[in-house]
């Protein structure tokens, strides 16, 4: 199966991240793609990465997904779409999943928010598994599968062949640009999603904006925390890669233990 990770500029408004969702969703799926991954908050874009944003509303939101859902079946692609979302307590941040039907499968919200997020959303409480075309998957947003290992854990005891991350790293106006992935001089990011894929034996891919400092790079792991295809720092686009659904076999995650942690 082939899965595809989009790196896409920070979006001006909705409707600019409308048009470059679509870009990218076509190149995927004439690449054969399966399923394509945004980053966090793609939809109505990343908090303080936009100049003038726009307000939203429920209806503003909801017909931005009803787009994503046409995207998806005209292409004949599944599509995982981080959105913010209103929930009944507050302003979420989710991944939207969309099959390659255009259906919307349910949705991922973020539950373990960073501190500097309280302000920003309200933390969910939802954990899920979704399946597209055999492939059975579950997904982590950013902080969430950097710092909290068992949201990943709990997928992979879960049935889950692969991990999706949607997150954000890095600055547009400020930093360094990274030259060489999982350096000991990079930040920790990329080396956490190495040891995701690795510690539960199944597939890790994350994706993160086209920002010109990015602190981690779009990647996709192997279960044995082999980086097979990462975006180049600094620029914007999409990476395919196939992955073998026979080798993420959860074995690391089926052994642990989880009665010897309850006191």
């Amino acid at each position: 199966m082939k899965i595809a990770i989009a790196t896409p500029p920070f979006p001006k408004s909705i409707n600019d991240g409308l048009l470059q969702a679509e870009k990218l969703i076509k190149e995927a799926a004439s690449q054969q793609a399966e399923v394509i991954c945004f980053p966090e908050s793609y939809i109505p874009g990343y908090p303080g990465m936009i100049a003038d944003p726009e307000p939203t509303s429920p209806a503003i939101l909801q017909s931005a997904l009803d787009e994503i859902c046409r995207m998806a079946a005209e292409n004949k692609i599944a599509v995982i779409m981080p959105m913010d979302w209103y929930g009944d307590n507050g302003l979420l941040n989710i991944a939207q999943v969309i099959s390659q039907t255009g259906e919307t499968l349910g949705y991922q919200t973020k539950n373990q928010l960073d501190p500097s997020e309280d302000a920003m959303w309200v933390p969910g409480t939802l954990r899920n598994i979704f399946e597209v075309n055999g492939l059975k998957f579950g997904v982590t947003i950013c902080h969430e599968g950097f710092r909290y290992p068992e949201s990943v854990r709990w997928a992979a005891r879960n049935g889950a062949h692969i991990v999706f991350h949607p997150h954000f790293s890095g600055s547009n106006t400020e930093g360094v640009l990274l030259t060489e992935w999982g350096s000991m001089a990079n930040p920790y990011y990329e080396k956490a999603m190495m040891m995701r894929a690795l510690e539960n034996t199944i597939y890790f891919a994350s994706s993160n904006y086209g920002s010109l400092y990015p602190e981690s790079a779009s990647s996709i792991i192997a279960p044995d925390g082999t980086c097979l295809a990462y975006q180049a720092y600094g620029t914007t686009g999409v990476i395919v890669t196939d992955i073998d659904l026979e080798k993420a076999t959860g074995y690391l995650a089926k052994r642990f233990k989880p009665q010897l942690y309850d006191y």
